[in-house]
């Protein structure tokens, strides 16, 4: 049985995200991933009215007037979440922890594949598969999947990004879209990006809080990594300390952005200090242009 508290997050969790879903999100999920699963029936002669796009090249020039491939009704998608519940996703100093966040995408993304009758799964990981919850459509396990990205408590504390994509290999043998949410305080997942996104449809959604860019011009901090659970003492009042620490923390994020282009994985860059709903849309814009292109 669940806890009162939990079950209210979880109503408050459904209400808002569906509404979001209802009131900013609408059409822009259904004209980015819709069609993507259409299926090559035959081809047939052009008529007039038919769409350009459609028309087959090869066979035109081979029968030297204008073919057009034909699409038989769009397949089911497949909607595959990717929650990393590593240690360091309970962290977060401008309103709302990454972990929180990290929920809500969830949820948003469910509920926009529920409402356009596609399936959607769910993968929590931490340095292990902590929960699988195999694909299904319903609102009952939308409900299940909310339930469970705010509710589960994680066995491990690291990350391992490669563990959870050779997961979703192994147990989705067909493709799917795969949305992989992290703050991705990992390395050495490059090659199963590149394996993964030849498979799958991938797109990272990296969470970041800013006191890991810059630091507060303060005095003696104490950070502990919640990963390692080493503690250490700096003085954020040495403005060489903050200035290399700014500098470094850039590095590590452009490293990380030339990671998922050279893979071809799109990503979405999420701030804690920042409403996340502006990034989905630009990606759904993003997307849709990519797409008619």
């Amino acid at each position: 049985m669940l806890p009162k508290e939990i079950i209210k997050k979880i109503r408050r969790i459904e209400i808002k995200t569906s509404r979001m879903v209802n009131d900013v999100f609408a059409g822009q999920y259904h004209s980015v991933f819709k069609g993507r699963g259409m299926e090559f029936d035959e081809v047939r002669e052009y008529q007039p009215g038919d769409e350009i796009r459609s028309i087959d090249w090869n066979v035109t020039a081979r029968m030297g007037h204008p073919f057009i491939k034909k699409f038989v009704e769009e397949r089911q998608l497949t909607v595959m979440l990717l929650m990393d519940a590593s240690g360091s996703s309970f962290f977060g100093t401008k309103g709302q922890l990454k972990s929180e966040i990290a929920a809500e995408l969830c949820s948003v993304l469910a509920y926009s594949a529920i409402k356009n009758n596609d399936r959607v799964g769910l993968i929590i990981f931490s340095d292990r598969i902590e929960k699988f919850i195999p694909p299904r459509k319903g609102s009952r396990h939308v409900l299940r999947v909310i339930r469970e990205v705010l509710y589960h408590k994680p066995q491990g504390k690291k990350t391992d990004i490669r563990c959870a994509l050779d997961y979703l290999n192994n147990v989705m043998h067909k493709k799917t879209v795969s949305f992989l949410i992290s703050d991705f305080l990992d390395c050495e997942f490059k090659k199963q990006l590149s394996i993964t996104n030849k498979r799958h449809d991938l797109i990272a959604v990296a969470i970041t809080d800013p006191r890991e860019q810059e630091l507060p011009k303060t005095g003696i901090i104490r950070f502990e990594d919640a990963e390692t659970q080493e503690v250490c003492l700096i003085d954020a009042a040495d403005k060489t300390l903050r200035e290399a620490f700014a500098k470094n923390s850039a590095i590590v994020l452009a490293k990380r952005e030339k990671v998922f282009k050279h893979s071809g994985v799109d990503l979405i860059n999420i701030s804690t200090d920042k409403p996340y709903t502006k990034e989905l849309i630009r990606f759904f814009r993003k997307r849709e242009k990519k797409r008619k292109r």
